[in-house]
């Protein structure tokens, strides 16, 4: 299955934020940041990490849907879920 590559750009978008909120909390965990401070934006990253996950299998969902010819293997599809949970 190939991703449609317009689809996948609010998706790499997302991720390019997510690798800036890694580097800040890299940043934050060097220079002694609060440590709630850390976790907060730690779980920010994680989030859109998350998303980008979800948004990448619910294109490949549509576009295994949408084609009668692919074949759409439901366990290979909760494993995908799976491994985002």
């Amino acid at each position: 299955m190939e991703l449609d590559p317009a689809d996948m750009t609010p998706v790499i978008n997302r991720l390019k934020r997510a690798q800036g909120q890694l580097g800040a909390v890299a940043r934050m965990l060097e220079e002694g940041a609060d440590c709630k401070d850390v976790v907060t934006q730690l779980s920010a990253v994680s989030k859109a990490l998350d998303r980008a996950g979800f948004a990448i299998i619910a294109s490949g969902m549509e576009q295994c849907l949408g084609d009668p010819e692919k074949d759409l293997d439901r366990k290979e599809l909760e494993k995908l879920f799976l491994t985002l949970a």
